[in-house]
């Protein structure tokens, strides 16, 4: 929209990482990424550990998985250049349908679509949408009226000033009806109260589920692990983390099979709580010393408290770390 080249890295980039967060909280990461990974042959050849490290903090670190995951691909399969068409960009990890829409439009002036939740909630003000608008045959109808509307000329400045008017006019609560470009043909305003529209089905409830975390303590450093491969914070690292139980005997018990060692009764430090999208996390803090035995070879490490930068860690076991130093 300034006239500028555009740089379909970044907007690859920029993509994954607004994906379910906002944009003020993005900036510092973006520039932060590009400062290390200046191209996506850098990404690349970038080792996972230090793209979990950079993405520190923001969350969803799957996304952090899945881009360096596409930036390999591209590398490997498109000769380094982000693809033009939503079937290709289709083909890289962690790329939906709006992903792609966003990055092919905005990236190349491709003519596609996008609708995310502030398109949603523009099209079922305009045209009057009632139905829920997370209900299947719903979705399928607002991503034919995207469709049908996206210009030839400049799809991404478009599709841009689409997600805008919903994040800065067409909002949630109190929507700027006053300064709205489409107010004339909106149906929301003329026959109904814009803020109880878009309609959605209730979400189901998060699993509430506790994770007992043992600080164990020698000689000034504490046993870190690694998480497997698979599953939530994977490849992250860990103080030991005993999952989905409230029991500390059980989780004391674990501990000490997992890395071949006794350890002291742990004490309580702390309890917090940490939201996913699917859970609700109790934290149960505890701190220990070792007692007796060798650590099991390869099970984990030990390391300072102020020595850990290279280590990506969760935001709940920075929270620990927190905790622990201040102690």
């Amino acid at each position: 929209m300034n006239g500028r080249p555009v740089n379909p890295y970044h907007v690859l980039l920029s993509e994954a990482m607004l994906q379910q967060t906002q944009v003020a909280t993005v900036v510092p990461y973006f520039h932060r990424f590009i400062e290390a990974f200046p191209t996506i042959h850098v990404l690349a050849e970038a080792d996972e550990q230090r793209v979990l490290t950079l993405w520190q903090g923001l969350g969803y670190y799957r996304r952090a998985r899945n881009l360096h995951a596409s930036a390999k691909k591209i590398v490997e399969d498109f000769a380094g250049e982000v693809p033009r068409s939503v079937g290709a960009l289709l083909q890289l990890p962690g790329i939906g349908r709006y992903t792609a829409g966003a990055i092919a439009s905005i990236a190349h002036g491709t003519r596609a679509a996008v609708v995310d939740g502030n398109v949603e909630r523009v099209f079922a003000r305009l045209m009057l949408i009632e139905e829920a608008i997370n209900a299947p045959e719903t979705k399928r109808r607002l991503w034919q009226i995207a469709e049908s509307l996206v210009p030839k000329r400049s799809p991404g400045d478009y599709n841009q000033a689409l997600m805008e008017l919903g994040a800065t006019v067409c909002t949630p609560k109190l929507p700027q009806c006053f300064v709205c470009p489409v107010r004339p043909h909106c149906r929301g305003v003329q026959e109904a109260n814009p803020e109880t529209l878009p309609v959605k089905l209730p979400k189901k409830k998060p699993k509430e589920v506790t994770h007992i975390v043992i600080a164990i303590e020698r000689n000034g450093k504490y046993l870190f692990e690694q998480r497997s491969s698979e599953g939530l914070w994977a490849n992250m690292w860990q103080l030991p983390t005993v999952e989905d139980t409230e029991d500390e005997v059980e989780a004391r018990a674990w501990t000490e099979s997992r890395f071949g060692i006794t350890i002291r009764k742990p004490e309580p430090t702390t309890v917090f709580r940490h939201q996913t999208t699917h859970r609700t996390i109790r934290f149960v803090l505890l701190k220990s010393g070792i007692q007796a035995g060798r650590l099991r070879a390869k099970s984990g490490f030990w390391h300072r408290l102020d020595r850990l930068d290279h280590l990506p860690m969760s935001n709940p076991q920075r929270v620990c770390l927190k905790h622990l130093r201040s102690d």
